[in-house]
């Protein structure tokens, strides 16, 4: 649970903070506290990236900061001497845990370097455009951009016109933005289907993740390529559509469960689709992974929050974002300096993390009897 305060200090906070916004209507760290429901020195420790702040209060302070599009006081105070980065980090994605992870790389990074850092939602592409358009006559130099936002050509072009920098941050491919951050979404998929298929699985059913997201289409096709390279057939009715959200992860797990005969293991394109499929199973009582295997990907705090835990792909979101923002404050300082900015690109490595939800196809469950290679 937050860190919660007693009433009378939730009256106090209230007193002194009613006419505390900044001058310019800004939300203020009582704000975000307020917001989060725990103190502002919780807040402080979670934008200063301190370790001694639980995972579910940090998810909320998260969320506080998104919501009221909160821009660190520290990196605005750099405002004032001199020279100044100013990066906006735009969003549009709707798994709460992957965005978690996203914005606490960018704001750690942020606030080691005195970046004013901006991060503003969108609802979809036409309200992203309009938010750059202000943005950039109020002074912003960059943006930052996740998926799906990174992957539409028409957000990049609209960077160019407002003579601006983009560094997308998990893209489905590098090119496009002057900056790019990724990891090689086929291949994980591609290990991540061969280590279940040599489990013994042979029907392996897969939710696509949001159509609108190239690295989706990269992920569903590194499934298909391991299935052909193991000579097993891809059955259509194994396949189907997903948008990275949890309700979306339901309702493809309710309709590949419903298959007869029902897959052995289900490999979602996120961990939050794959959380949903293990609670599909639970209610459908199936046991996970006897029963059937469940594979996530992304390793983000959903991954190791329930249970079992996930197998999953671990992709380094924040590690990923931190590079993001150091990136760009180098090529906004070239920009500055009338120097040539350099496309700069960086491929992450991913990792497959093995826990407890996946395991050999069982008797009942695949109707013989099958060694685990393991």
């Amino acid at each position: 649970m937050a860190d919660r305060m007693g009433n009378e200090g939730k009256q106090g906070l209230t007193r002194k903070t009613r006419g505390a916004r900044r001058r310019n209507g800004a939300p203020t760290i009582a704000d975000v506290a307020r917001e989060a429901h725990c103190s502002p020195m919780t807040v402080s420790r979670v934008i200063n990236g301190e370790g001694n702040v639980r995972d579910a209060t940090r998810e909320q302070v998260m969320a506080a900061i998104a919501k009221l599009n909160y821009s660190p006081n520290r990196a605005a105070r750099s405002l004032a001497g001199g020279e100044h980065t100013r990066v906006a980090l735009l969003f549009d994605n709707p798994s709460a845990s992957y965005l978690s992870e996203f914005l606490m790389g960018a704001l750690e990074e942020a606030s080691r370097r005195d970046i004013h850092l901006v991060v503003q939602s969108c609802d979809n592409t036409a309200d992203a455009k309009a938010l750059m358009k202000n943005l950039a006559d109020g002074g912003i130099q960059g943006f930052i951009l996740p998926p799906p936002l990174c992957d539409d050509q028409s957000v990049l072009d609209l960077v160019a016109e407002l003579d601006a920098i983009a560094v997308a941050v998990g893209p489905g491919k590098a090119e496009g933005a002057q900056g790019a951050v990724l990891i090689d979404d086929f291949q994980a998929a591609y290990d991540m289907t061969k280590h279940i298929i040599g489990l013994g699985h042979e029907r392996i059913g897969f939710i696509i993740g949001n159509p609108e997201q190239v690295a989706a289409d990269r992920r569903l096709n590194g499934y298909l390529e391991a299935m052909r390279d193991a000579g097993l057939p891809i059955d259509e009715k194994l396949i189907v559509q997903g948008r990275f959200t949890y309700r979306s992860g339901m309702d493809g797990a309710e309709k590949l469960l419903s298959v007869s005969p029902r897959p052995t293991a289900i490999f979602a394109s996120n961990d939050d689709m794959a959380a949903a499929t293990v609670a599909v199973a639970h209610r459908r009582h199936l046991d996970v992974p006897n029963d059937i295997t469940v594979c996530g990907f992304d390793d983000t705090d959903m991954a190791s929050s329930i249970w079992p835990e996930l197998t999953t792909i671990r992709q380094p979101i924040r590690e990923m974002t931190a590079w993001a923002v150091d990136a760009i404050t180098r090529m906004i300082k070239a920009k500055r300096s009338g120097d040539k900015v350099k496309q700069e690109q960086k491929h992450m490595p991913y990792t497959l993390v093995r826990r407890e939800s996946d395991a050999a196809p069982s008797l009942t469950s695949r109707g013989s009897r099958v060694k685990d290679p393991s």
